[in-house]
């Protein structure tokens, strides 16, 4: 078994920083504390000089390896949500929310009847009946969840 070190852990939850060379910042260089691959104290630690320090933004983005717009991004999340703001997100939907229970009863009443999964015709059927444009792949996803179960 092997143990995971803190570079596994930053990239399993998204916060390893792409480019740690980028970091320019001197406290950052010395071995210790501040860890040049850590995205959220790097992204921490230059709100606070430019905050504390009274750098510009855009120098304060450019001494930590960083974009002018990661700053402005980094920024109003830190205001909006605090320390939490600078964790990662993952993007886009958290589920399947086309595929209500609507459109899961489309789907099931065409499977029962028909008895086998052709995801576009049924993709086209969704959209044609309800009005609902969805993947023909997130309607094979959901079936093979519904299976499972």
């Amino acid at each position: 078994m092997t143990k995971e070190g803190k570079p596994d852990r930053l990239r399993q939850m998204g916060a390893l920083n792409p480019k740690p060379e980028g970091v320019r910042a001197p406290w950052f260089r010395e071995a210790g504390f501040f860890d040049p691959l850590d995205l959220v104290q790097v992204k921490y630690e230059m709100l606070r000089h430019a905050r504390e320090e009274g750098t510009n933004k855009a120098d304060a983005a450019a001494l930590f390896g960083l974009s002018r717009q990661t700053y402005y991004q980094a920024e109003a999340a830190f205001e909006r949500d605090g320390m939490s703001g600078l964790l990662p997100r993952t993007r886009g939907p958290k589920s399947a929310h086309k595929l209500t229970g609507e459109v899961m009863r489309l789907v099931e009443e065409h499977l029962d009847a028909n008895g086998q999964l052709q995801a576009r015709s049924l993709a086209d059927l969704v959209h044609a009946r309800l009005g609902i444009s969805v993947h023909p792949r997130s309607i094979e996803r959901a079936v093979a969840r519904k299976k499972k179960r």
